[in-house]
């Protein structure tokens, strides 16, 4: 745990990881997020309380909409529907506090749990990237790193 200037240990938050089927004939994937937000005050230009979720004219406002708990609560809400057309597929979840701090302790989890929860995902999904625009997506091939793979769209 890092340290305050004080050297008082400042304990981090745990990392929430969670998991849905266990069946090894099927696909494994993964989806990371985070719940964690830079500071905000009315005063920085908000035209609400940045902390209190404000709903107005169907859009919601509020600090950590869209980086990232939306997406988070997204996929999320994504697996019911995955199980409503009954696809099969595994699902893991790593949800994280301390992302926008760099993202302390998680490089330890990962590397503790590489040969346990994380040994049988094929595949990992982040949603904590770039929005472009309501109209035109945006496809991140790498973050804090980097990332070699192939893609097909059709």
């Amino acid at each position: 745990s890092p340290q305050l200037p004080d050297g008082q240990d400042l304990p981090l938050p745990p990392v929430i990881l969670g998991e849905l089927g266990k069946d090894p004939q099927n696909p494994t994937v993964c989806f990371y997020g985070h719940v964690d937000v830079q500071p905000a005050k009315k005063e920085d230009g908000w035209k609400t309380d940045p902390y209190t979720l404000t709903e107005i004219n169907g859009n919601l406002y509020g600090r950590g909409a869209t980086d990232n708990k939306g997406p988070v609560l997204a996929w999320i809400n994504a697996v019911e529907t995955f199980r409503a057309l009954k696809l099969v597929v595994n699902f893991k979840f790593v949800i994280e506090g301390m992302e926008e701090a760099g993202s302390l302790g998680l490089e330890k989890l990962l590397e503790e749990e590489n040969q346990g929860f994380f040994s049988d995902v094929d595949y990992i999904v982040i949603s904590d990237n770039l929005w472009l625009s309501n109209k035109k997506p945006a496809l991140t091939y790498g973050s804090r790193g980097n990332a070699c793979f192939f893609v097909e769209v059709k």
